[in-house]
């Protein structure tokens, strides 16, 4: 029997030292650029750190916090909306988008958040959210006062006498109905979310030339990066033809991609993304692989990234099936192995927490688990994107009654499955699982009584749990789920075959091991990792072939001859020597 023990990060071994030659140019995957080598720290600053004691995080709360940030081994942060917004959606509807919201605190304190993250070698990515505003944004509110109002066209807009308009499916609204009568001027507004948030009509230039100036206003304070929010929906058929019976089922079919949204991303570049080093991701990467590379190859002009559901989506109540997992995150690579750049993420603000989706949140394997899903995120091909928390191990906080709920689209579900007649009882267990609020509870900094969130109230309840889940218990803790996210990022950031490395899937039918490789100039690692609590084996020929145990979540690895044998939820990565 072989025995390989895990070493600490310290000594890792940094396979990027020694002489290189410079990675081949014979693809895009191997022209290096920062964002490309970047691991991205989302922060939803509602939740974050409170600095007053209103119960809201601010952006003073998340300064204070910025040297936790930087230990982490993160060296972007993607701040979710801080604009001024009267909170329909924690933000995602905007009423001015050059200011900052009074929760989070003023604009001297934006200057600040930006100044203090530079000098740690830290950069910002914000969230645009330009498919809709606010309707309670100046342009709404002249848009809606009259029809000759020059704003009229900043928003799309149907006259009632033409009877009402064919059907669109709303997100976020309680009957499902994204036309919403407006008697002022006896005409509807479409609002693919919520009725307080607008769609903004991007036919129309004079619209588009202010979103690029408002990027441009925030790319001149210094900020390093750009996410947008729902863009994929932003071209609309504005004929409103009539879709298909059930379309809803399958909506991005009809909502996204829809003509000329590439021109309008190229339009943006031209005046945005070509005239600063900023990075570029669009939620969403469209309806097919195809669409995705015409969002990000470079000889596109339009974005840098793709920002794939498909992978996230897999999670449901029931559990998933790992096979389809490794089929999804295979073909996603797959098809972006010569040109263009995916983001890797299995969590974010629009999901409920990563260990309670797609790990085991039980005290058993809570910790196993939780390290296990951040070494596939940290290992794979494409930029990482880590969520608040998750490098603690967070988990659902699972309320049991709709009055607990915060989140829109959860209580308007709610009285949409009500007004519909629909099960409220499957509804509520669907939401425990999957809800929004499960990934915006409080940041779990300590155990005092708020977690150390704030002094006040907060906003959202603090999981039970934050007594045996925080940072500060797990900060000096080499068994905790902290320690070793930062053993991860360490490992990424030395060895860029971890960044740039070609990805080989070993043996996709396995049903709880996801085995496969990493290979760049030279340099080859394995990454196994079980999905099961159970212990499960897999047979490979590179078991005689193994220099050095990277990182392992349990003491050792076991190996006898070419069989590899995996505690439950059991994450490891190998250097492999040279054939």
């Amino acid at each position: 029997m072989n025995q390989f023990p895990a070493i600490v990060a310290l000594s890792i071994l940094c396979m990027a030292c020694g002489k290189q030659t410079e990675p081949r140019n014979d693809t895009e995957q191997t022209d290096k650029k920062w964002w490309k080598e970047a691991i991205i720290y989302q922060i939803y600053p509602r939740s974050f750190s409170d600095s007053n004691g209103d119960g809201i995080g601010d952006l003073r709360g998340i300064i204070s916090k910025l040297d936790y940030v930087k230990s982490l081994g993160a060296t972007v942060v993607w701040l979710n909306p801080i604009y001024s917004s009267p909170n329909a959606d924690n933000g995602y509807d905007v009423s001015d988008y050059r200011d900052i919201m009074t929760d989070f605190g003023s604009m001297t304190d934006f200057d600040l958040l930006l100044s203090e993250m530079h000098k740690r070698g830290l950069k910002l990515v914000m969230d645009i959210v330009v498919n809709h505003s606010s309707d309670e944004h100046e342009w709404f509110k002249q848009s809606r006062s009259s029809r000759d109002n020059p704003y009229r066209g900043y928003y799309h807009w149907w006259p009632a006498e033409k009877g009402k308009p064919n059907y669109r499916y709303s997100l976020f609204d309680e009957n499902g109905d994204a036309w919403k009568y407006d008697s002022l001027t006896d005409a509807y507004y479409l609002h693919y979310f919520a009725q307080k948030q607008p769609d903004l009509n991007w036919e129309n230039p004079k619209v588009r030339q202010e979103v690029y100036d408002i990027m441009k206003f925030w790319a001149e304070k210094g900020v390093d990066g750009f996410r947008l929010d729902a863009f994929q929906f932003a071209a609309k058929d504005t004929t409103f033809p009539a879709f298909p019976k059930g379309f809803e089922q399958n909506f991005i079919q009809y909502y996204a991609m829809q003509d000329d949204l590439h021109s309008y991303l190229k339009e943006m570049n031209e005046q945005v993304f070509s005239k600063y080093d900023v990075m570029s991701v669009a939620e969403g990467a469209g309806r097919t692989l195809q669409e995705a590379h015409d969002l990000v190859d470079s000889d596109r002009n339009e974005i840098n990234m793709a920002y794939a559901f498909e992978g996230v989506d897999i999670a449901k109540p029931q559990g998933y099936d790992l096979l389809h997992f490794k089929e999804v995150f295979s073909k996603w690579d797959s098809a972006f192995a010569k040109k263009g750049w995916l983001s890797i993420f299995l969590a974010n603000h629009d999901q409920a927490r990563l260990v309670s989706r797609f790990g085991n949140d039980s005290p058993e394997y809570r910790v196993s688990s939780a390290k296990m899903l951040n070494t596939f995120i940290l290992s794979m091909r494409g930029t990482p994107y880590c969520y608040y928390g998750d490098e603690l191990g967070m988990t659902n906080i699972g309320f049991e009654n709709v009055e607990q709920y915060r989140d829109i689209a959860a209580i308007n579900g709610y009285k949409k499955v009500v007004n519909q007649g629909g099960d409220v009882r499957k509804y509520l267990s669907n939401l425990k699982f999957s809800s929004r609020d499960n990934g915006r509870t409080p940041m779990q900094w300590d155990a005092s009584e708020n977690a150390g969130f704030t002094t006040g109230t907060p906003w959202l309840p603090v999981n039970e749990n934050h007594t045996t889940i925080n940072v500060a218990l797990e900060e000096n803790n080499p068994n905790s789920v902290l320690y070793h996210f930062r053993k991860l990022t360490y490992l990424r950031h030395n060895n860029p075959v971890l960044v740039y490395g070609q990805y080989k899937l070993l043996q996709k039918e396995h049903p709880s091991i996801y085995a496969y490789t990493r290979e760049w100039e030279g340099v080859k690692v394995l990454v196994l990792l079980n999905f099961k609590a159970e212990k499960a084996s897999i047979e490979l020929a590179d078991a005689n072939r193994i220099e050095q145990t990277l990182i392992d979540n349990y003491e050792e690895v076991d190996i006898q001859g070419n069989i590899f044998s995996l505690k439950p939820y059991q994450a490891v990565i190998f250097k492999i020597k040279r054939e």
